[in-house]
């Protein structure tokens, strides 16, 4: 089966793994919440064109595996995933907002968010760049840089 994303003129596989913590960390995710996670996730990818590959949880926090589309952004996608679960959630469980959360948010407002590969690492996609135009000419690179983030911490 292609897990790629077709579209009038280009063809994706997004894939991103994704965290989300509970606020305070507070044991919310019985096996009833989870299935209404569970339903809400479907729900949204059927409206904002996301897949949810796979979710699994602890009581405390989410993780997802969460196909896009690249006119959504992953903060535009975490931003659409957190408010509505949280909204559909509270709405069907209100002791938990109640009682649980004090009234406040269900999600930190945090986020864990990584690219996933489904055809290789790092070093296989540096090798498949490296190995292009071989009988045509010699590769030549051009620029290579270590990432690097400094957010002021």
């Amino acid at each position: 089966m292609d897990e790629h994303i077709y579209k009038a003129h280009n063809k994706t596989l997004l894939l991103y793994h994704m965290v989300f913590p509970v606020k305070y960390r507070r044991k919310i995710f019985t096996e009833e919440v989870s299935e209404k996670l569970k339903e809400v996730c479907i729900g949204i990818g059927e409206r904002y064109e996301m897949r949810f590959v796979e979710i699994g949880m602890e009581e405390d926090h989410v993780h997802m595996l969460v196909q896009g589309i690249p006119n959504m952004s992953v903060s535009q996608m975490v931003k659409t995933i957190k408010s509505i679960t949280a909204r559909e959630i509270y709405k069907s469980y209100p002791r938990i907002r109640k009682e649980i959360l004090w009234g406040g948010n269900l999600w930190t407002s945090g986020y864990y968010a990584n690219t996933v590969g489904q055809y290789g690492s790092k070093e296989v996609i540096i090798k498949y760049i490296q190995n292009q135009g071989k009988d045509e000419r010699e590769y030549e690179k051009i620029h290579e840089s270590q990432l690097e983030f400094d957010f002021g911490e």
